[in-house]
């Protein structure tokens, strides 16, 4: 059994949507062990910081918060899909090349993966793309960038997605992970009432005898 660590690491310093600096994570010490014989750290984040799962919230006004998912939703089979040829944008004629099924659990390794900082013309899920899988009615999709789409009118990636009840991950780390199908464990923070939250992801890969 091998198993994969595919989250982003918080850190004040990380990689944030767009570099904008209110996006970044602000760690503090609120004692140590001169004054309170102990030491305690504050962090102050968005709930889009590094790895994270979105809920429709984010994109639908009045849309349903983290509580949507159940706690099975978090532990699934999934399958990663090469598409680190792609420069621009997944689309449908992309996805087609692949056995997606019904309940699938998608996860894009792109070249987004092979990157530390951010970039502005990070690889996206373009409409097409996004409603051949709301067709297929897959479960989940995840890709390793901080957004799974750019600069789209309208949001319409998130809206076709989430208006579906299809659960997006952002921020995943793929770079040494090989095509094939995993078990997915993404486990977000409980706050149940917010339209995202952090989550730790891990896949693990099972021997074939």
């Amino acid at each position: 059994m091998k198993i994969y660590d595919i989250s982003m690491t918080i850190h004040e310093t990380m990689t944030v949507y767009k570099n904008k600096p209110e996006k970044k994570p602000k760690i503090t010490n609120r004692s140590n062990f001169q004054t309170a014989q102990a030491y305690e750290s504050t962090i102050t984040m968005d709930m889009h910081t590094g790895t994270h799962i979105d809920a429709p919230l984010h994109m639908i006004e009045g849309g349903e918060t983290m509580s949507l998912y159940s706690i099975e939703r978090f532990v699934v089979k999934a399958k990663v899909l090469d598409l680190t040829h792609i420069e621009e944008a997944i689309n449908q004629k992309d996805l087609e090349a692949f056995d997606i099924q019904e309940n699938d659990f998608i996860l894009f390794k792109t070249r987004n993966s092979s990157v530390e900082v951010f970039d502005f013309n990070f690889v996206y899920l373009e409409k097409s793309g996004a409603k051949f899988l709301v067709d297929r009615k897959i479960q989940g999709v995840g890709i390793d960038a901080l957004g799974i789409e750019r600069n789209q009118p309208n949001h319409e990636t998130h809206k076709l997605l989430l208006g579906n009840q299809i659960m997006i991950v952002e921020g995943l780390r793929l770079k040494d992970v090989p095509e094939g199908e995993y078990t997915l464990i993404v486990l977000p923070l409980k706050i149940l009432e917010t339209e995202a939250a952090p989550a730790r992801a891990i896949l693990i890969q099972q021997d074939i005898m």
